[in-house]
């Protein structure tokens, strides 16, 4: 349970579906409830498959590239710490490169629950080195992963990505009951914790570097 919540807690924040409602809320104001609908589902489900993919898979792309734990956990904490004080200094969608270039572009597509909200809205680089740092955690000294973990960690990226389907499916409705004022609110304080998690990667980094001199 303590692998649930804390991975559940560490992406959810890493993620942060509540700063997406703005941008969410922008790009479909034309569509209909229907397609507004569809366009979470698959956007959730595409997180879902790209977390997923990034926590089995993701340590076999650092062996090939020959890329230690250390340096993607002293890189990952810096993109996630930046990530977070991105949203503390209200530039989450510039942080996170959805530009009016970028809106304007995807204004005119018909699909684009993949391309920007899957990635790299909600599924960036600070997610996906999040998870394939997680999963050297948990595999430790012994070398493997209990199935309870894998289980426990696997629910926590669907459970993630639940929660993401009811906020973009509820993001209109949310952008008028909390405004700007309420998600600026509260993107602040997930930043907050974003840059928590960012920094405790960097120290966990370094504490190996020093253990290892």
């Amino acid at each position: 349970m303590d692998i649930f919540i804390y991975l559940l807690v560490a992406l959810f924040s890493v993620l942060n579906p509540i700063g997406t409602i703005p941008i969410f809320v922008g790009l479909t104001q034309d569509y209909t409830m229907q397609e507004r609908s569809k366009v979470s589902l698959t956007a959730s489900i595409n997180v879902c498959v790209i977390l997923l993919i990034s926590f089995f898979i993701g340590q076999y792309i650092l062996s090939f590239f020959g890329i230690t734990i250390t340096a993607l956990r002293i890189a990952g904490g810096i993109i996630i710490t930046n990530s977070g004080f991105s949203l503390l200094n209200g530039q989450f969608s510039k942080n996170k490169g959805i530009n009016k270039k970028v809106q304007k572009e995807v204004s005119n597509r018909n699909h684009i629950a993949l391309t920007p909200l899957a990635m790299p809205m909600l599924a960036g680089p600070g997610s996906i080195s999040l998870l394939i740092a997680y999963y050297q955690e948990l595999k430790g000294s012994e070398g493997y992963i209990s199935t309870y973990e894998i289980i426990c960690s696997s629910l926590s990226i669907v459970a993630v990505a639940i929660a993401i389907y009811v906020i973009l499916r509820s993001a209109h409705y949310l952008a008028k009951i909390l405004g700007s004022s309420g998600i600026v609110a509260i993107s602040r304080i997930i930043g907050f914790l974003t840059i928590a998690i960012g920094i405790q990667y960097i120290i966990s980094a370094i504490l190996t570097i020093v253990r290892g001199i």
